[in-house]
């Protein structure tokens, strides 16, 4: 079973396709949990509701939480409520947009 803080670590390798910083940097997830089954429960959020890179990013997403030992299987549900804001962002994130 894996911390919080250690599952999006993991993410931090997992860039957004369009803006090109981590997902966690620009506040896209906002649960996550493990298990001790090797389960991994994501729910996040995309930068707008018609986006279509979802599976662009979820791809990346389960593949590094496989590097993890022991996760078996990522599920990853999709949520616009609340819908997200600049204000999620974390402040390295801010930083590499331009926002200070």
């Amino acid at each position: 079973m894996y911390s919080k803080d250690e599952l999006l670590s993991a993410l931090k390798n997992v860039p957004d396709p369009e803006m090109g910083i981590s997902i966690v940097d620009l506040g896209l997830i906002y649960r996550i949990k493990s298990d001790k089954k090797g389960n991994v429960d994501v729910v996040m959020t995309l930068t707008t509701m018609g986006c279509p890179l979802f599976d662009l990013i979820a791809e990346p997403m389960e593949k590094e939480l496989k590097t993890l030992k022991g996760v078996k299987r990522v599920n990853i549900e999709l949520t616009f409520d609340p819908p997200w804001t600049p204000e999620k962002m974390t402040e390295e994130g801010k930083v590499a947009l331009g926002f200070f």
